[in-house]
């Protein structure tokens, strides 16, 4: 896929790119996910990245976690994601770093103000162990899924400690209380975009939220008003990060920096019943993703990266070829600023609720009993083909 010409070189290292799964946060069980350990990419460190890079994936996204590196007594300890730096330079690989990923010190909570200072700190600090140890101008992504997060807030069943208020509270309050988290975790991802820059101004920021669609079900047309006001909601990380919402908090096109837009086949959903349009089945109320990827273009006027895409069981190779269509025809025809296209997980990983059940949708699927690899044919054929035929990207 050749290049558009660029003003500033890209600060991606490769076009089609991976990443691993790092989530880190308490599930509403109580258990502790780490999904670096528990998918076995610690253990096989050296493996997972000789792997990337054989395949030509030279840019990988990687979580730091703040639960994992912070402490109650506010103690940081990155020796983890020091270990991960060094290993990716013996492969020549660019991590593009994730801060946050949905876990936080457990002495502080989301509806606390106190974790905005707290986070700045942790980000500066990462901006000083981490940045010497790039080639190139380290890439941060402060917050992972802002929007997701602070949606994750209001439901039972998805942290801890869990949302029992569900049947007490108005749908209007839980919308209230579900903007403040938001607004708050915007605020420190400006906290630490600041912070960063002060220990290294080289540094790009990549804020990564999910890219939906959401319809009225299917003979109900006077709800169309409604799910075009739902499917806006996904704009207001990114609106107030770019100070286009809320001007008061310091957002800025220079803060927005990289859009980053994570899609899949349940990206698009139907309002009330939350089905979703069925991608397998060609629904006919699916948008492309290309055309999504243009509207926020049109919005936000900042270079975009698919930052997250994939499929499960046998639709991974035909998710891939589609997606990869639908970047091709923003990036070669209507000349927009793709930076690439990370498929995400690289290497399947067991799910966040259930840690005996494994999500098949990895580049190498994992045998649970002994953590081995083994490639995935025809996803990773499809992959290889599609490099080939765009050998530029």
């Amino acid at each position: 896929m050749s290049a558009p010409v660029q003003a500033r070189p890209s600060p991606i290292a490769s076009f089609w790119g991976g990443g691993f799964e790092g989530a880190d946060h308490v599930n509403a069980a109580g258990q502790a996910v780490d999904m670096h350990a528990a998918s076995g990419h610690l253990e096989r460190l050296d493996e997972d990245f000789s792997r990337a890079a054989d395949m030509g994936l030279r840019s990988v996204r990687e979580s730091i976690g703040w639960r994992l590196s912070e402490g109650s007594g506010g103690a940081i300890d990155l020796r983890r994601a020091e270990r991960m730096a060094r290993c990716a330079q013996r492969y020549g690989l660019q991590i593009l770093w994730t801060l946050w990923h949905y876990g936080l010190p457990p002495d502080l909570c989301l509806h606390d103000d106190r974790l905005i200072e707290r986070f700045a700190r942790f980000a500066a600090e990462v901006a000083r162990r981490l940045g010497p140890m790039a080639d190139q101008p380290p890439v941060y992504t402060p917050v992972n899924e802002i929007g997701y997060l602070a949606w994750a807030s209001t439901q039972p069943g998805l942290l801890f400690p869990p949302d029992n208020t569900h049947h007490e509270v108005s749908m209007e309050d839980k919308l209230l209380r579900g903007y403040e988290v938001k607004r708050r975790l915007v605020r420190a991802a400006l906290a630490a975009v600041d912070a960063i820059r002060k220990v290294d101004p080289r540094a790009r920021f990549l804020h990564v939220e999910p890219l939906c669609h959401v319809v009225a079900p299917a003979g109900r047309p006077e709800l169309d008003e409604t799910a075009a006001n739902v499917r806006s909601w996904q704009w207001q990380a990114w609106d107030m990060l770019g100070g286009l919402a809320e001007p008061a908090l310091g957002g800025s096109a220079s803060a927005l920096d990289l859009v980053g837009v994570n899609h899949y086949h349940n990206s698009q959903w139907e309002l009330v019943t939350a089905a979703p349009l069925a991608w397998h089945l060609g629904d006919p109320r699916r948008l492309p993703l290309g055309t999504l990827i243009e509207e926020a273009w049109q919005r936000y006027r900042r270079p975009m990266f698919i930052a997250e895409t994939g499929h499960v069981g046998s639709g991974r190779a035909k998710w891939l070829c589609e997606v990869a269509a639908e970047a091709r025809r923003v990036h070669d025809e209507a000349g927009l600023p793709l930076l690439g296209l990370c498929l995400y997980p690289l290497v399947d990983r067991p799910d966040w609720n259930d840690f005996g059940r494994w999500h098949e949708s990895g580049l190498w699927q994992v045998e649970p009993a002994n953590g081995m690899r083994s490639e995935v044919p025809d996803f990773a054929q499809a992959l290889r083909t599609l490099q080939r035929g765009h050998p530029a990207a």
